[in-house]
């Protein structure tokens, strides 16, 4: 399933979401057009064919994790997000890093089970019907609890005319909306019962998993009587149905399909795990886990609850600051699998201010959104950007440089008593400009041990 977009294409695609960083864009735009490309390779030489994998170098709060992240959605693949540092966590031994191709592939079925859903909905939605009208018809609610089931009223005799009378009725409320606040009583899973929880032995988390899933169909999820409103109860209904209507041996084949050919797997602060020393310590564990990570990143085949998965064409986008090492401190065996390297540049003024005007989800676009639910409308000037993205550049400078994160911490500061006063201030329009900013901010932003704390 990868896009059929073109370089030029995928990159318009990002420039609606992330400011300025032609240079990696243009990048990953080019590894997502390969796997299009290497799709339509005949099948001897697209196995062979390995993904390109890439480092983003850059200050935090560039765009690094946000390129990825809007890469993997607009090629609608499987993607998941780790902190390379979580494998140090537990000592030289680290967590075990094949966990992230699990967690990828739990992804990948999600992803494909929805779709499924959404096409077998129609259908579901029949039987969903079918099935709460049989609990608003009189006497159709399940009554008793019986040994491990609970005991509906059955009838081998055809419904009489009285009985289909009321059930058109009553499908024609529910249909126009009449019924949605009524309440009815629905069977459900049980959440309450106890969640097996299997803590295995670094090394042996296979083991630990079958253990768990041996232990979850020794223990099956009991059923209980719920009560709730008729619409959602109907949702309930359609996802039963709609899990009913869909194959789930087709889904997990699709699903480790996808997962194998077209997921992403992005790794962050590869940066703190890329330190060397011969000196022992914590750089002996940290390239331990580069040695661990080398045969996912390799290919290798990975067990997961659905079937063993291949990461040999997984495409591995991996990120960090790179303030104290560089990529050449990493094991010559992993910098090979990582032949793509791109810097991201620093953020200034200039694209503070662009990042606060021209995203489809700008900063302004939010609040002045949120705000409006209250009656508030939010008006911001040209000069009241220009003024807030000076400050956050200073503020950056002066500080700690944290990207264009820094415009949260100031909008939100900036815009603090009117988030407060929103609700009795409904119906009315508030202008923000270079004053309003200057008045709200100046005393922190001159204040520099101030600054530290609130910006």
């Amino acid at each position: 399933m990868s896009s059929n977009l073109t370089p030029r294409e995928i990159v318009s695609e990002l420039d609606k979401y992330v400011i300025g960083q032609k240079a990696a864009k243009r990048m990953v735009a080019i590894a997502l057009r390969n796997r299009w490309r290497r799709n339509r390779l005949a099948p001897e030489l697209r196995d062979e064919v390995a993904p390109k994998n890439i480092i983003l170098m850059g200050p935090t709060g560039v765009g690094k994790t946000e390129i990825a992240r809007r890469l993997a959605r607009l090629a609608g693949c499987p993607f998941f997000k780790v902190e390379a540092t979580k494998f140090t966590e537990v000592g030289y031994v680290g967590r075990d890093v094949e966990s992230m191709v699990r967690d990828l592939m739990e992804i990948g079925v999600n992803m494909v089970k929805t779709e499924e859903r959404d096409k077998v909905r129609v259908k579901a939605e029949e039987h969903a019907e079918e099935r709460l009208l049989d609990l608003l018809v009189p006497g159709g609610q399940p009554q008793t609890q019986g040994a491990g089931f609970f005991m509906r009223p059955t009838s081998a005799e055809p419904m009489s005319e009285k009985d289909a009378s009321t059930r058109e009725k009553l499908r024609k409320l529910w249909r126009d909306g009449a019924l949605d606040e009524r309440a009815v009583e629905v069977e459900v899973r049980s959440q309450s019962g106890p969640q097996l929880e299997i803590a295995a032995i670094p090394g042996m988390e296979e083991m630990g998993m079958q253990m768990q899933e041996t232990l979850g169909r020794m223990f099956p999820n009991k059923k209980k009587i719920k009560k709730m409103k008729v619409r959602e109860a109907f949702e309930v209904l359609v996802a039963e149905e709609a899990d009913k209507l869909i194959d789930m041996d087709k889904v997990l084949e699709a699903a480790r399909e996808r997962v194998e050919q077209d997921g992403i797997l992005f790794l962050d602060e590869i940066d703190k795990i890329a330190a060397r020393s011969e000196h022992g310590g914590p750089d002996v564990s940290r390239e331990g886990v580069q040695r661990d990570l080398l045969p996912v990143v390799e290919g290798c085949v990975v067990n997961t609850k659905y079937g063993m998965v291949k990461t040999d064409h997984v495409l591995f986008i991996a990120a960090g600051a790179f303030h104290q090492t560089k990529p050449s401190d990493l094991i010559p065996e992993l910098q090979g699998r990582f032949p793509l390297r791109e810097t991201l540049e620093a953020l200034g003024k200039d694209e503070f201010y662009r990042i606060l005007t021209e995203p489809k989800n700008a900063l302004t676009v939010q609040y002045k959104a949120l705000l409006e639910t209250e009656g508030l409308t939010v008006d911001f000037t040209r000069e009241a950007l220009e003024e807030i993205a000076s400050m956050a550049e200073r503020i950056n400078e002066e500080t700690e440089n944290i990207g264009a994160r820094r415009l949260s911490t100031i909008m939100e500061k900036l815009l603090a008593e009117l988030s407060f006063a929103a609700p009795d201030r409904g119906g009315q329009s508030v202008s923000i400009d270079r004053a309003y900013v200057q008045s709200q901010l100046q005393d922190v932003v001159e204040d520099r041990d101030l600054s530290r704390y609130i910006l």
